[in-house]
């Protein structure tokens, strides 16, 4: 009877979803079915539901979503007893639906495939599902349709994680299916004689195919199911599944599991003719875009399977290089594209001096080095000359959707890649000749701004691709190339690849013989793109920062113009259309070049420049405390991340120190009145750290009254970024003895104040960045300072801290108490950090069976499955500090979680990987284990629930510590 409400209930609800006007009845009918499908009655109710004759169509694409799903994830719920009525069930509506609807089928194939994973060939009976399968399609010839699509989907769930099957299991089913592989052929082989079922019996090779079992390429050469494949390829109507057999088959012919290459050379010389056969279809105007599309995968597909074949540059080769370049050639981007990895992958073999290429002595193999490069470089030159047009902006380029943009960036950053290939092996100066007459051509049609500008700036965008490949000492095209810049119309975005190539190009400008000589032309037009559009600007501002780094030593003698230059930009005295973001290219590229300064000057250059930024800053602090409290955090931002530039990139140690001290009393005006604030705090936390870094021990006493500010601020408003100041310093003065009593007297008040406010995972998860930049700070600590640290009264409390927030779920915290426990187990590497083990053990032995069960936990679905290096690495060094001991927490954890979850003998293997590991295995050994381990807890949800409550990582148990 409660089937039945529920059969009824199930329907009310698919009712509701999908013909309810009133999205939140819609959306409470979701909820309930989502719940519902995680009960056990959802198995007998979609079963029922489905053997109903009177489901509508919904109901059925429901009932079979829902029964696919709890196979897949949740058929540990059954009985043991109750496979073979599942099994039958599901062949009875297997037969049911052979006609249709598809989805349904497909999802009760599915289903069977997902059961056969779950249940070994000997409990399954019938000599395993393949053999059963073709013993049901001998008996009911009316039902191949559906039995055919469920021997397609067999081999795709070998590799579906979405089973809950143990990892054991997974491998045992994939053998399983292998060795059925000549049953499941025979089996295709017969269908073929039902014309109507040919496709579907390709696609089911094709499927088998992928398993890459190693059947003899002498044998394929000559299967029927190949040669329908490649006869099918042929016919008017391009076979769909056809191509995907061959596809296949030349992913197959090339995979190490199949014996490669070599083994399969039968093979690979039936394929190849009948795919080179196909290549005058590429230009016939007949076939629709979807079959030159299909017949170019093939090329490519042979490009990137066959490539170190290729590579040798024999005639065959040459031939498939040619319909690659073809491939290239065709206007569809998607299409041509397909080739641009082969053109990657034959550059690395040609150009690496690490590929397998052995000709006897050193001077044969370089002769043949040499040879194969020449014999690829008429392709690759015709390969440029066949992308380079690609990257043109299209006629309604200002119309384009955001979509549209972002995929022509796409197309050119793809087009770029290509270049470089290319410049590898031809070399950067000879593609540059080619891209130059390109760059003529489009010049001579580009005059005013109102005249075709596009074809120029593609050639320059092309140009700049590849500047990392020419000479910086090239005399014949770039002169040219720089020379034509200011003769170009400033139109923006021509404007923009301008500028950018300007500063792609900037070390030819200072190692070049006439490079330097440029520099006025090439400024005047930097200068007009700040001026010109936002794009513009920062392509400006970004060509005069790699200029000034690369030609800092000849532009010293010109500091005068520079900084008329950055006040032009910067200053308002121009009018400068970049963003405050692009303005700090330009500080940033004055800073470098001061750096190059004798001390004196570049003392009073780093003067002038901070006086320019803080006249700002100073006149708002002239306002008032009320004026400075009221002010947007981006009107006092955009100042102080100049100091931090400044400071980051002016070299001058005493000179920055000095800067410091006299910025010092508007430095803290801010912290005093902004403290509340935390983009203002972490700009001006960003700019002290920049200090810290580049003046060292030149600080004096400013660091003193710094960190003075920031410990007492931050027990007030407990911003993150007074932690990682604190951390610069701790790194700059951790080991000056003279520092010893200030340094320990900080850590300890900002640890102590921290572990007051992180005292359960709820506060860890409001306040991640704490987390972080805390923990952060204590490795820190260990590395630079363990003396002041590690015998301290915070450490056991910050260790016990760290216990708690080991599972909170944002990355950068969690990763960061991870490495901070991790250190402290690896103290005895550090040669500082010797002498304190007692304490540490003192600290941690008590600890340590708490510290391994959470970390168990982690690893196990407390911590989402990308974290598993970070934490094995932590339970490793755990054990590595403590050998046996630790083996025993560990032994002790795992056999907490229930048999139901996780077998003996997983947890044995898990257990001597640990120990082998411990021993000083190789770290790898271990991962193959902790992922297993791992993935056999994750199997489902209601696994790791059993889990994660038997090893409850956030109850911690500690056991007092005097």
């Amino acid at each position: 009877m409660q089937s039945m409400e529920l059969q009824n209930t199930v329907k009310e609800a698919l009712n509701a979803l999908y013909h309810y006007p009133d999205d939140a009845v819609r959306m409470q009918a979701d909820r309930w079915l989502q719940d519902f499908q995680r009960t056990i009655d959802a198995w007998q109710v979609a079963d029922n539901l489905l053997h109903d004759a009177t489901s509508n169509p919904e109901t059925l694409i429901f009932c079979s979503q829902t029964l696919r799903s709890k196979v897949q994830r949740d058929f540990e719920e059954l009985p043991s007893e109750a496979f073979r009525q599942l099994r039958d069930s599901l062949n009875n509506l297997l037969k049911k639906f052979h006609k249709g609807p598809a989805i349904v089928r497909t999802q009760i194939s599915i289903a069977v495939a997902a059961l056969a994973v779950h249940v070994p060939a000997e409990d399954w009976g019938d000599g395993g599902i393949v053999n059963w399968l073709r013993d049901g399609m001998n008996a009911h010839p009316e039902y191949i349709p559906g039995f055919l699509e469920l021997l397609t989907v067999l081999p795709e769930e070998a590799f579906n994680y979405k089973i809950a099957a143990r990892p054991e299991r997974r491998r045992q089913f994939e053998k399983e299916l292998t060795s059925q592989m000549e049953i499941a052929l025979n089996i295709l082989t017969a269908c073929l004689s039902i014309s109507e079922l040919k496709e579907q019996v390709l696609e089911a090779f094709a499927s088998w195919l992928r398993l890459k079992h190693g059947i003899p390429g002498s044998v394929l050469a000559t299967h029927p199911l190949v040669l329908t494949a490649l006869s099918s390829l042929n016919c008017d109507i391009l076979s769909e599944a056809s191509v995907n057999v061959v596809s296949e088959l030349i992913h197959y012919t090339a995979s190490g599991s199949s014996g490669g290459v070599s083994v399969q050379m039968p093979l690979i010389q039936v394929i190849v003719p009948q795919v080179m056969s196909l290549q005058a279809q590429l230009r016939d105007s007949s076939k629709d875009d979807e079959d030159v599309k299909a017949i170019a995968r093939l090329f490519a597909d042979m490009g990137d399977s066959y490539v170190e074949l290729i590579a040798t540059g024999s005639n065959e080769a040459m031939m498939i290089v040619n319909a690659l370049l073809e491939v290239a050639s065709l206007p569809e981007f998607d299409i041509a594209s397909m080739t641009f990895n082969f053109w990657h992958n034959l550059q690395v073999i040609l150009t690496k001096r690490n590929f397998d290429i052995s000709f006897g002595d050193e001077a044969s193999t370089e002769a043949e080095r040499n040879r194969r490069l020449q014999v690829f470089c008429q392709s690759y030159e015709s390969l440029v000359s066949l992308v380079s047009s690609r990257v043109q902006y299209p006629d309604d380029y200002q119309n384009l959707s955001y979509e549209d943009l972002k995929e022509f960036k796409q197309t050119r950053y793809a087009v770029a890649d290509v270049l470089t290939d290319a410049a590898s092996v031809l070399g950067g100066d000879t593609t540059l000749r080619i891209l130059y007459m390109k760059l003529v051509e489009a010049v001579s049609s580009c005059r005013n701004e109102q005249s075709e500008w596009r074809p120029a700036e593609a050639a320059l965008f092309c140009i700049r691709a590849i500047s990392n490949y020419v000479s910086v000492v090239e005399a014949n095209v770039m002169p040219q190339v720089m020379d034509l810049l200011s003769k170009l119309p400033h139109q923006p975005q021509l404007l923009q690849t301008v500028c950018l190539i300007v500063g792609a190009y900037s070390k030819w400008l200072d190692a070049a013989p006439s490079g330097f000589s440029k520099l006025p032309l090439v400024i005047d037009i930097l200068m007009s793109g700040m001026r010109t559009s936002e794009d513009s600007a920062a392509a400006a501002a970004l060509a005069f920062r790699h200029i000034c780094d690369d030609c800092r030593k000849k532009l010293c003698a010109y500091c005068k113009q520079l900084f008329h230059i950055y006040y032009t930009a910067v200053n308002g005295e121009g009018s400068f259309k970049g963003s405050a973001e692009d303005s700090l290219h330009l500080v940033e590229a004055l800073s470098m070049v001061i750096t190059e300064l004798p001390p004196e000057p570049a003392k009073d250059a780093l003067e002038e420049l901070c006086s320019s930024v803080v006249t700002p800053l100073q006149e708002v602090i002239n306002q008032g405390p009320e004026v400075l409290e009221k002010k947007h955090a981006r009107e006092l931002t955009v100042y102080i991340d100049r100091f931090a530039y400044i400071f980051r990139y002016v070299n001058h140690p005493g000179a920055v120190a000095d800067a410091v001290h006299r910025l010092w009393p508007i430095f803290k005006a801010i912290f005093d009145l902004r403290a509340w604030d935390m983009r203002t705090m972490e700009s001006l936390c960003r700019a002290c750290k920049y200090a810290v870094r580049t003046s060292g021990r030149f600080m004096g006493i400013t660091i003193g009254a710094m960190l003075e500010e920031i410990q007492g601020l931050y027990q007030q408003h407990h911003q993150p970024c007074f932690l990682y100041l604190s951390s610069e310093v701790i790194k700059i003065f951790g080991s000056d003895p003279s520092c010893a009593s200030y340094l320990k007297n900080m850590i300890e008040a900002l640890f102590k104040h921290t572990t007051c406010l992180l005292t359960t995972i709820k506060e860890f998860t409001r306040r991640p960045d704490i987390g972080d930049d805390c923990f952060l700070l204590a490795s820190r600590c260990i590395r630079y300072c363990p003396q002041l640290f590690i015998p301290s009264s915070i450490f056991p409390a910050l260790v016990d801290c760290a216990m708690i927030g080991i599972t909170v779920q944002h990355r950068e915290a969690s990763n960061s108490i991870l490495t901070f426990l991790s250190d402290i187990f690896d103290l005895a590497k550090s040669s500082k950090g010797e002498q304190f083990l007692s304490i540490r053990d003192s600290v941690i032995i008590p600890r340590g069976a708490t510290i391994t069960r959470i970390l168990v936990a982690s690893l196990t679905g407390a911590l989402p499955s990308s974290r598993l290096e970070t934490v094995a690495y932590a339970l490793l060094a755990l054990t590595r500090a403590y050998g046996m001991q630790a083996l025993e927490w560990a032994k002790e954890s795992v056999s907490l979680i229930p048999l139901a979850a996780v077998k003996e003998v997983e947890r044995i293997r898990f257990l001597q990987a640990l120990s082998d590991a411990a021993s000083g295995a190789d770290v790898n050994v271990l991962m193959i284990p902790v992922e297993e381990l791992s993935d056999v807890c994750r199997r489902n949800r209601t696994v790791q629930e059993i889990v994660q409550g038997a090893l409850k990582p956030l109850e911690l148990n500690l056991v007092p510590v005097p």
